[in-house]
């Protein structure tokens, strides 16, 4: 894909460092910038479910965080890694959505305990800060990205400047190539 002269392409692309749900092989690629604490990300938790089961195996779908300024967010943010490196992220990750915004120390713990995680590794994790460095990964992408705020959605590697409802997610994606009906 060639660079867009507003700036506005996925940087860096889809690779083996994201979190995935769905095919490799997926002709459309949905990429989202969110923070757990951010009511807008939130909202567009159930956006994507809904896209996910529309499309199917036609979509892949990439989250990458994007922790705004507000503590439970990094907290949130590398609740889920710690979750991810057990290998528990997607479950993890439902769980800061569903729980709407409950996010404290005691509620991160509730959630690593109910998604099954070794909760000694969790806990000493979180206190050591261990994933601090893949969540501002993901962090530098957004701003290199051009990503303006939380929910920000990228569809093969360009950024969806519409709005993020249902609707209109849908309609760009059906109309990337590979997207519409089988």
């Amino acid at each position: 894909m060639a660079a867009r002269p507003d700036g506005v392409e996925l940087v860096p692309p889809v690779g083996d460092r994201d979190r995935v749900r769905g095919s490799w092989d997926a002709p459309v690629t949905l990429v989202e910038f969110g923070d757990y604490d951010c009511p807008f990300t939130v909202r567009a938790f159930s956006v994507v479910r809904g896209l996910r089961q529309r499309l199917g195996g036609r979509l892949r779908f990439v989250f990458r965080v994007f922790p705004l300024t507000r503590i439970h967010a990094q907290a949130a943010a590398e609740a889920a890694e710690a979750a991810a490196a057990q290998g528990q992220f997607w479950e993890m990750h439902d769980l800061l959505f569903e729980a709407h915004r409950k996010l404290e120390d005691a509620d991160l713990r509730h959630y690593a305990e109910e998604v099954g995680l070794d909760i000694e590794r969790f806990e000493k994790e979180m206190e050591d800060h261990t994933h601090t460095a893949r969540v501002r990964e993901d962090l530098k992408s957004g701003l290199s990205s051009g990503v303006p705020g939380t929910p920000t959605f990228f569809i093969n590697g360009v950024r969806h400047d519409e709005p993020n409802d249902f609707e209109t997610l849908l309609a760009a994606l059906e109309a990337t190539p590979g997207g519409g009906s089988p």
